[in-house]
């Protein structure tokens, strides 16, 4: 499948000036690396886009393959018939980690791994692009997926419309830690710290139906043990 170039000579995103941090530009980064880790732990994205002078900003879940983001829904989707116009987008995703809880209500703040891309979208044509896609958003749910379900049908396939933008403009951000005070607020008698969020898998529950014999694949199995990881990585 084809992937848009990466910026020339480099492993960062490209800088322009709506990606340009300046807020906290400390806590920002143009690195690919640590883009593309923050898509892959995320679950869902907001798109961001403009059409006959409204905005809007949908959730939609996503994909990534390579150097590219994929979105897809239903060909009726008001949405993706815009983008797969060749639109100009703005998508989001933010991890959010935990609330910081300061001695000042001013420095109150929430610690967050977050990305914004910047990029023209395009329709996927192609039907082993789709295919492609379509494999790399189970994988996104859950690794090992795909070949865990039957895969989709050529009618099937006929009823979505893909679409597929760069990673090539943006940049990420990230807040970790605790709260940072006022030197004269630090020994005052209130309580500061932080207070570590994460999404908790539960156990997964199977639907009614099932026929003898059929088990719970190894990737359901593995997925909430491997998201437990990562989140005692973090900790």
């Amino acid at each position: 499948m084809p992937s848009p170039p990466r910026p020339t000579g480099a492993d960062d995103l490209t800088r322009t000036d709506r990606t340009m941090l300046r807020r906290k530009k400390e806590r920002g980064s143009y690195d690919r690396a640590l883009v593309n880790e923050i898509l892959d732990e995320g679950l869902l994205c907001h798109v961001g886009f403009s059409v006959d002078g409204f905005t809007f900003v949908l959730p939609m879940a996503y994909a990534r393959v390579g150097d590219a983001l994929y979105l897809h829904g239903a060909t009726g989707n008001r949405m993706l018939r815009h983008l797969a116009q060749g639109a100009e987008v703005c998508v989001t995703v933010t991890l959010l980690d935990g609330l910081v809880l300061a001695r000042s209500a001013f420095h109150h703040s929430m610690n967050y791994r977050s990305v914004v891309l910047f990029g023209t979208t395009e329709r996927v044509v192609d039907d082993d692009d789709k295919r492609l896609v379509s494999n790399a958003l189970l994988e996104h749910l859950v690794p090992g997926r795909s070949a865990a379900a039957r895969p989709a049908s050529d009618e099937e396939l006929r009823s979505v419309l893909m679409v597929r933008m760069p990673i090539a403009e943006g940049s990420a951000k990230v807040r970790a830690g605790g709260p940072i005070d006022e030197p004269e607020d630090l020994g005052g008698p209130f309580w500061a710290g932080h207070v570590p969020l994460s999404i908790v898998t539960g156990e997964a529950v199977a639907d009614d139906g099932i026929p003898p014999g059929v088990e719970q694949p190894d990737c359901v199995r593995a997925f909430a043990e491997r998201r437990a990881r990562a989140r005692r990585s973090r900790s």
